[in-house]
């Protein structure tokens, strides 16, 4: 939509470079890539995608349709020249499956008379803008033509290239609150709202367990029937208890019964435990159940409910909602916990109460497309669910939270170093931010 003439070159470059930037969070390098009906060449040509490509027009011809479904369809700007944009997305709905997610470049009414200024300067075509709609307007076109708005991002402060005052602008100041209301781009991620294809799907239940002997049983005498074939994965991890000899004779004691998995973690921290345990799960679902009890098994077939039914992609649990029992949490915890959930809030553009409760689900299939690309954030979060968390919020998948009831233990004492840990929070943090928002 900007500077779609060749003679604004130098700030066509750095505009699109940027643009480019904030979709390659995003865009993988082993998934395909789709741009419909490109204006000019610059943002596929910036973003460098070995698997990307173009097409000019829909909706396909029925010989097409097969082959032509993608992992990620960007829209730059077509949207406001679209005579009917609710037409031209269900057309869209041709390249996508479930898993597709389309990538809409939308522009801020506000910048709307410096557009035309831009195109009175000989900066841009004259190109016949029909649509200035909002993210309200395009959310509404989005239920109509069967697509949920996932996350969005407000980028472009200074869309030339000013020394020192385009960087300031642009990384640091338009992610900020107030900032962003004024920024020119909006990056919107959809997700086509078609079914999953399971029938009755069974699950991995995940549990990592240290120093809780005295839980095992009741996991395995609570757990409750979801699909045909579900498995109960426990891992143990550098108990100072009999808890591995408790692992065993229970896995022993229901054989026949429950099919149960055990193992003993190769590192230190609940997520290299989740992972190891992920690692041996084989069923569609993966679900992480703490050790502890204090989030009762009997509440996991909600979060069944909710992946299988496609209310979201990744189904977090939420002990900010219903009263807690007493001393289930500590004080400076609960503050810690909804300042956490405020942070990533901001920080990946979904709303969150809490981001560390441990009770977490995930389709195994996007777990592996997640940890293929572990790398991006690095292996430092020894909690796990900032990893999934994360590795979510860059596959674009829906987060959604369901609320749980919070128990206090029963049995053993807390792993939680609170003041340690919670300065290992604070790092992740910032690392994220950098990662994320302040890109």
């Amino acid at each position: 939509m900007f500077f779609a003439k060749d003679n604004g070159y130098p700030m066509k470059k750095y505009f699109y470079r940027l643009l480019a930037k904030y979709l390659a969070f995003y865009i993988r390098s082993s998934d395909e890539v789709t741009e419909v009906s490109p204006k000019n060449k610059w943002l596929l040509q910036y973003l460098g995608h070995p698997l990307a490509h173009s097409i000019t027009h829909l909706p396909l011809a029925q010989d097409q349709l097969l082959a032509k479904k993608t992992a990620y369809v960007v829209l730059n700007g077509n949207l406001h020249y679209e005579r009917d944009i609710q037409a031209f997305l269900t057309n869209l709905q041709q390249l996508c499956t479930a898993q597709t997610r389309v990538m809409v470049c939308y522009y801020n009414a506000l910048w709307r008379p410096l557009t035309h200024l831009a195109t009175r300067w000989g900066f841009r075509s004259h190109l016949p803008e029909q649509n200035w709609f909002s993210a309200s307007d395009l959310k509404n076109f989005g239920l109509l033509a069967d697509y949920e708005i996932v996350s969005e991002q407000q980028r472009i402060l200074c869309p030339i290239y000013i020394p020192l005052v385009s960087y300031l602008l642009n990384r640091w100041l338009a992610p900020l609150p107030l900032f962003r209301w004024f920024t020119l781009v909006r990056i919107a991620v959809l997700r086509p709202l078609q079914a999953n294809r399971w029938a009755q799907p069974s699950v991995s239940v995940v549990v990592a367990a240290r120093n809780e002997a005295g839980n095992i049983e009741n996991i395995v005498k609570r757990l409750p029937k979801m699909g045909d074939h579900d498995e109960l994965i426990l891992v143990e991890g550098n108990s100072g208890d009999d808890t591995w000899e408790e692992i065993k004779r229970v896995q022993a004691t229901y054989k026949g019964k429950v099919n149960i998995k055990i193992a003993q973690q190769p590192g230190k921290g609940k997520g290299d435990a989740v992972r190891k345990g992920f690692a041996l799960a084989t069923q569609d679902i993966l679900m992480i159940l703490d050790a502890d009890l204090t989030v009762s098994p009997e509440d996991l077939p909600k979060f069944y409910q909710a992946i299988v039914h496609n209310k979201g992609e990744f189904i977090n649990g939420s002990r900010l909602v219903y009263p807690m029992e007493n001393k289930a949490m500590r004080f400076f915890n609960l503050l810690g916990n909804k300042a956490f959930a405020k942070a990533f809030s901001f920080l990946l553009n979904q709303r969150f109460k809490d981001t560390l409760c441990g009770t977490k689900v995930i389709s195994r299939h996007n777990y592996l497309r997640l940890a293929q690309h572990r790398s991006f954030f690095g292996d430092f979060d020894p909690f796990g669910d900032f990893d999934l968390l994360f590795g979510s919020a860059r596959l674009g998948l829906k987060i959604v939270e369901i609320p749980v009831s919070y128990k206090a233990r029963t049995y053993g004492k807390t792993n939680i170093k609170r003041w340690s840990q919670g300065f290992l929070l604070l790092k992740m943090v910032w690392f994220a931010a950098r990662k994320i928002k302040f890109i």
